[in-house]
C-alpha cells in the first residue's frame, strides 16, 4: 500500500509564511511527478504547481509567493507559501505518480488534505 501524508497548515495570520509537507510511504519502485493542489472554499481544486526530477513549474497566481521543492531521499514535497493572504485559504493537496513496481504503470495517489486558514 502507498500513502500520502500531509503536515503543516492552520490559521495563520496575513504576511504569516507556511510550509506544507507531503511524504510518501509504503510500497515505492519510483516516486514521479509530486503535485500540489488547493481548493478553496465553493471553488474547483486547482493546480498550485508541481516537481519533476528536473525542477518545479507553477501556476501563474504561483509563481510569486510559492515555492515547490522535494527530497527525494524523504519521499517528501513541500509547500512554502510566502506573505499569505486571505485568497490563500483552502484546502491543499498533494498528488505524485509512483510506480510501485518496474513492470505496471504508475498510478496516482492523493494525500488527506490540510486546511490553511488566513485571517487576522
Amino acid at each position: 500500500q502507498v500513502q500520502l501524508v500531509q503536515s503543516g497548515g492552520g490559521l495563520v495570520q496575513p504576511g504569516d509564511s507556511l510550509r506544507l509537507s507531503c511524504v510518501a510511504s509504503g510500497r515505492i519502485w519510483s516516486l514521479g511527478q509530486m503535485d500540489w493542489y488547493r481548493q478553496a472554499p465553493g471553488k474547483q481544486r486547482a493546480l498550485v504547481g508541481g516537481t519533476t526530477r528536473t525542477g518545479p513549474h507553477y501556476s501563474d497566481f504561483a509563481k510569486d509567493r510559492f515555492i515547490i521543492t522535494r527530497d527525494d531521499d524523504e519521499n517528501t514535497v513541500y509547500l512554502q507559501i510566502n506573505n499569505l493572504i486571505p485568497e490563500d485559504t483552502a484546502i491543499y493537496y498533494c498528488r505524485a505518480l509512483i510506480w510501485t513496481n518496474e513492470r505496471e504503470a504508475a498510478r496516482e495517489y492523493w494525500g488527506q488534505g490540510t486546511q490553511v486558514t488566513v485571517s487576522s
